[in-house]
């Protein structure tokens, strides 16, 4: 075999691989499901903030910006709540947020909506770091995808009001927005598994109990589970093993629809057990990239308008 005309070809291959990875045009249903959960939570985000948006982002705030600014370690960080001053003008901009989510929900001149929405959201954590947990980041990172792809190709209001024929067929920027998603939320869970890794009580199998028996975070009395100490150790250790060979077994379809299946119990448990419901919907969320789009397809068929969505046709 020719050495250097054997490696030239394996790079022609590697090459085509990656190309198709990312650029190989996919259909944007998935997509459009995410537009439509990311909108509604941040809705709901928005909502809250807009409770009592003075203290959230306001001038005399719980966090002042000077101290944001020297949390940072940066002279400057970019929120137009910085430049809001008068309590008004914060409520204003809240309400600007939230009307921009509400718009990426029902696909309303979405690609506006979702650089909006972003803005809001990017303004938001920037400006209160303090309020900023897994449920933000992940929402960040979920924006950011809606963002780039076609996130109002289908299940949109802009395509109802303006059916396009072209619209709704696959596309490069659908399958690269869905791929972000992807590759992110595999390193999410590779570092939150190693991360886990450094703890005893992981090793040990009694992680889960330390959560049941906390009275600061549970919302769920879990306490029964102390009788039941193998169990504990069993869904300790099928978590820690999820978390960490997740983004080598999600891949192949023989194990992805187990992994996918997983993330249900392991996000909602997370959610009705320790109280952070919207965290975990936000990950699950990004697990419906990983969904084939034709099981969507059949799964929503009642919803698809056939006849305005040709794509449908492809599933």
């Amino acid at each position: 075999i020719d050495g250097p005309t054997h490696r030239a070809g394996w790079l022609r291959d590697w090459l085509a691989a990656w190309n198709a990875f990312w650029f190989a045009p996919a259909d944007p249903l998935p997509l459009a499901l995410v537009r439509i959960a990311v909108g509604a939570l941040l809705s709901w985000a928005s909502f809250v903030w807009l409770l009592d948006a003075e203290a959230f982002f306001g001038q005399s705030g719980w966090q002042r910006p000077e101290n944001v600014w020297r949390m940072n370690d940066q002279p400057w960080q970019w929120s137009w709540y910085f430049a809001a001053g008068a309590p008004d003008t914060v409520r204003l901009l809240t309400i600007v947020t939230l009307v921009a989510a509400v718009m990426l929900t029902l696909g309303i001149a979405t690609p506006l909506a979702a650089a909006v929405s972003l803005t809001g959201f990017i303004s938001a954590v920037n400006r209160a770091p303090l309020n900023v947990f897994g449920f933000d980041d992940t929402l960040g990172m979920l924006l950011i995808a809606v963002l780039v792809g076609p996130a109002g190709a289908v299940l949109s209001v802009d395509r109802w009001l303006a059916p396009d024929r072209a619209a709704g067929r696959p596309s490069t920027g659908a399958n690269l927005a869905l791929r972000l998603i992807q590759v992110h939320l595999c390193v999410i869970y590779l570092f939150s598994g190693c991360g886990k890794l450094l703890g005893a009580s992981w090793w040990e199998g009694t992680a889960l109990w330390g959560a049941a028996a906390n009275v600061q975070y549970r919302t769920l009395d879990l306490t029964w589970l102390a009788h039941h100490p193998r169990l504990v150790n069993a869904l300790t250790l099928a978590t820690l093993w999820w978390e960490i060979t997740y983004a080598a077994l999600v891949w192949p379809r023989l194990t992805r629809r187990l992994f996918l299946a997983m993330a249900v119990p392991v996000h909602l448990g997370i959610g009705l057990a320790m109280g952070m419901m919207e965290f975990g919907l936000a990950m699950l969320t990004a697990n419906l990239a990983f969904v084939p789009a034709a099981a969507l397809r059949h799964l929503l068929a009642p919803l698809l308008n056939r006849s305005t969505d040709p794509a449908s046709h492809r599933a």
